[in-house]
């Protein structure tokens, strides 16, 4: 198993899930989180059309914030699917500009499922 941590713009979490769950994974966690990259907070490319608001959210140092508003995925997969996952997240959110992301796959150990008690792959 692996977990695939995608750092993505907040604007494009509900088409990267629709287009997970159209492949036929459904289950996803997304935490709302703040970051930079090699851009150090440069963000006339980096936000959507709303960047007025989510500017509100950080702080705004002339073009650079300190942090820039992301979207934190989280997904684990069978190792036969990470290449798929990923191909999915990039599709949805390479637009080319500064701001794109991040995507990073960790091995999983184990999974256990509290409900049922289920283990690995079955737990997923």
């Amino acid at each position: 198993m692996k977990e695939i941590l995608a750092i993505i713009r907040p604007n494009k979490v509900s088409k990267t899930a629709k287009a997970l769950e159209a492949v036929g994974f459904p289950a996803l966690t997304v935490v709302k989180c703040f970051g930079r990259g090699k851009q150090k907070g440069y963000i006339e490319a980096s936000l959507p059309d709303n960047k007025e608001k989510i500017i509100e959210e950080g702080e705004k140092q002339g073009l650079y914030m300190k942090y820039i508003p992301k979207r934190l995925l989280s997904i684990v997969v069978n190792d036969e699917d990470v290449n798929l996952v990923v191909g999915i997240i990039m599709k949805v959110n390479r637009t080319g500009n500064i701001g794109d992301g991040k995507i990073f796959v960790l091995p999983v150990e184990d999974a256990i499922r509290v409900r049922t008690g289920e283990v690995g792959i079955n737990a997923i």
